[in-house]
């Protein structure tokens, strides 16, 4: 089991910026990728940023490229995603999750383990 633990939602204006931070505990030696996804109401949840734990491989959604940026901290079993030029669309909340099997990062079927999720919320 890997338990994870999210932090640094809040409320900013569009333009700001905002880093969320996900915290791993346990069977973290399993771990073969973590990922950030958001579901904003109404809407169906969407891949954000996934980075594999080994290599450091990373990959983002087109609508957060250039934007976001998800880095990690081996050392402390944390991944955050630095959330640069916020937009109002990108009000939603958002969840970590842990992979600890090969496969498709940016479908949220393969992540096992979630974060309770937390709340980010752009005002125009």
């Amino acid at each position: 089991q890997v338990q994870l633990a999210e932090s640094g939602g809040g409320l900013v204006q569009a333009g700001e910026s905002l880093r969320l931070s996900c915290a791993a505990s346990g069977r973290t030696f399993s771990v073969y990728a973590m990922g950030w996804f958001r579901q904003a109401p109404g809407k169906e949840r969407e891949f954000v940023a996934a980075i594999k734990w080994s290599g450091g491989d990373t990959y983002y959604a087109d609508s957060v490229k250039g934007r976001f940026t998800i880095p990690r901290d081996n050392a402390k079993n944390t991944v955050g995603l630095q959330m640069n030029s916020l937009k109002p669309e990108d009000t939603a909340v958002y969840s970590c999750g842990a992979a600890d099997r090969v496969g498709f990062l940016r479908a949220f079927t393969l992540y096992d383990y979630w974060g309770q999720g937390t709340q980010v919320t752009v005002s125009s």
